[in-house]
């Protein structure tokens, strides 16, 4: 009898760093949730741009950080 691998191992996970405008979090989940994410999670955050270069360019310093496990065979479909 050969040996094969079985189709129902575990996969291994990585961890997906998304940082996106605070505004567009909710997109970014809807989008990740398509490709199996195990989990995620949002952590709301601040841009570190200088008050000069956020007034100048109207950047949006209001961020949130997505952290998603993810299994590592969809990493780069995902990317």
């Amino acid at each position: 009898m050969l040996n094969t691998v079985n189709e129902t191992a575990i996969k291994k996970l990585k961890l997906l760093f998304t940082i996106v405008d605070r505004p567009k979090a909710e997109f970014y989940l809807d989008v990740l949730s398509q490709y199996e994410v195990n989990l995620q999670m949002v952590m709301a955050g601040k841009g570190t741009a200088t008050s000069e270069l956020v007034d100048m360019l109207g950047l949006n310093i209001h961020k949130a950080a997505i952290i998603s496990v993810v299994r590592e065979d969809r990493v780069d479909e995902i990317m």
